[in-house]
């Protein structure tokens, strides 16, 4: 079930213009990052003039400092609570313009237009906005739906490929929690090579709208979407502190936490040795392989503490029955995340020493 303040649409042009005339804005600020600007702001070709506000690309600058210049660059321009905000770029654009357009003046309309095939398929749906804080993901946030999410797949032409598979991580969880009939049909997919990717995105969206219409604030269903992210997240925190921006994509981080959080399901959620291969298989076949020193083990087990599914001092999985078949809410101690981190370690370890060297 795709919601319906998402549109599939090719002329973003005129339903922009018609959202600002239909709603008698006052004024419209896009929200940029240098990247953005460059290659997808002129696909735009507004007939309405507009600010621009730009910042800085990269997770690293998802923080609190931001939110400040992109707050001070609308209060300078007098933006009344009439004013719109577009947020033109991937997730991190999406989550932290959405945060400062529902906080500034007790919130103004914001629309999001996603150019990443990750804020496609996952970040652009559910009203998760947020930021970080002292390195954790998404640490201060709200839920807030935009008023309108405009997907185009034209903006996907202007990634490189490292970008496109981190999305299509997301992809995967979809259907590993979910939907058996789509993984079979991804089995069959090689995301290297995908040259029409309308059908993905639908998808996708359908899937994940269909869990968050459920449960809209993430009280017990919605939690599946979280799959692969407790220790991906983990990974994720870890490299962006040590190593900066570009060192491990979210997506990348997640099909490593898929991995452990799949063999997890072995011993608590009885799911068979079979499947988990499969799982394997697929992933280490089309992603990279993260190389996770031994001495980040128990600092990235650690950051599992911070996770926000969990209660109390009890670090809570999405795990999974059965591919296709996910449950939320199981409780796992430190010491096994650390084992599963290191089972991680040694299947990439194995599957790179029996990969013909090119």
């Amino acid at each position: 079930m795709i919601p319906n303040y998402i549109l599939f649409e090719a002329d973003i042009t005129n339903i922009i213009d018609n959202f600002i005339s239909n709603n008698k804005v006052s004024k419209v600020f896009i929200l940029v990052d240098e990247n953005t600007e460059k290659h997808c702001l002129p696909l735009l070709k507004l007939n309405t003039p507009y600010q621009l506000i730009q910042i800085k690309s990269g997770e690293s600058n998802k923080t609190l400092d931001t939110c400040v210049t992109i707050w001070d660059s609308l209060t300078k321009a007098n933006a009344d609570r009439k004013a719109l905000l577009l947020n033109l770029g991937g997730g991190v654009i999406g989550d932290m313009g959405g945060f400062c357009a529902s906080t500034y003046k007790r919130g103004i309309k914001f629309m999001n237009i996603p150019t990443t095939l990750l804020s496609q398929v996952d970040a652009s749906i559910g009203g998760k906005l947020g930021i970080d804080f002292k390195g954790l993901k998404n640490h201060i946030g709200l839920f807030q739906n935009p008023d309108m999410v405009i997907i185009n797949n034209q903006f996907l032409d202007t990634l490189p490929e490292r970008q496109l598979l981190s999305g299509f991580a997301e992809v995967v969880k979809h259907a590993l929690i979910s939907n058996r009939e789509w993984w079979e049909m991804l089995k069959n997919t090689n995301p290297h090579n995908i040259d029409n990717w309308n059908e993905i995105t639908r998808t996708a969206v359908g899937i994940k709208g269909e869990v968050v219409n459920a449960d809209p604030t993430e009280k017990g269903l919605r939690k599946i979407l979280n799959f692969g992210h407790t220790i991906g997240h983990a990974i994720e925190s870890w490299f962006l502190e040590k190593h900066g921006d570009d060192s491990c994509l979210h997506g990348e981080a997640i099909a490593a936490g898929m991995i452990a959080e799949a063999f997890l399901s072995i011993k608590h959620t009885n799911l068979s040795e079979n499947e988990f291969e499969e799982i394997n298989d697929y992933i280490l076949s089309h992603f990279p392989l993260i190389s996770i020193p031994e001495d980040a083990v128990d600092e990235i087990a650690k950051n599992c503490l911070h996770d926000k599914k969990n209660n109390s001092d009890k670090i809570s999985f999405v795990l999974l029955h059965g591919i296709g078949k996910s449950t939320y809410d199981h409780e796992i101690e430190l010491n096994e995340i650390k084992i599963a981190i290191e089972k991680y370690m040694q299947i990439t370890t194995l599957y790179s020493d029996q990969t013909p060297k090119s």
